[in-house]
């Protein structure tokens, strides 16, 4: 464990569209926190994309592949919400069923993503960056919700305080 529940956690998202800064809750998800501060420290994130964008719901990164079926070779245990702890902003694993976090997150970026049921969790909430992240959202995708034009994670940088 890398992460110290008491601490505070920030992680500052740059991309191509701009910065986003999300305040990380160790104390609600302390693996998911610890997973995601570990690969950003590892310089994991840096250079993949947003592979996965829905106007009004999220976007998704932290696919190796950046096709959506990538991830770190290993998963981990979920560390579910409370049923309506999802707003604008929310940080959460991206999953394909039940315990089967790796690298891959996404920020709601609109009502869909609020709606979402309690299957996935969440682990931190943007503190700035929202016009990004709207900015993010209304980029033009294809079929499969891939943007056309790359939106690139840059870097996440982590500070503990």
């Amino acid at each position: 464990m890398a992460v110290d529940p008491s601490k505070s956690y920030q992680a500052t998202i740059v991309t191509n569209k701009g910065t986003m800064v999300a305040h990380l809750a160790p104390n609600d998800a302390p693996q998911t926190v610890n997973n995601f501060v570990n690969l950003a420290r590892h310089h994991y994130y840096d250079g993949l994309i947003f592979h996965r964008i829905i106007r009004g719901f999220m976007i998704q990164g932290g696919c190796p592949e950046g096709s959506g079926r990538g991830g770190p070779g290993y998963r981990f245990a979920d560390e579910l919400p409370q049923p309506g702890r999802y707003q604008v902003g929310s940080l959460a694993m991206a999953n394909a069923g039940p315990d089967t976090n790796g690298s891959q997150f996404f920020i709601i970026s609109g009502g869909d993503g609020v709606r979402l049921p309690p299957n996935y969790s969440l682990f931190g909430k943007l503190i700035s960056g929202e016009d990004v992240l709207d900015e993010i959202q209304k980029v033009d995708t294809d079929r499969g919700d891939k943007p056309t034009d790359d939106v690139v994670i840059e870097s996440i940088t982590i500070s503990e305080s």
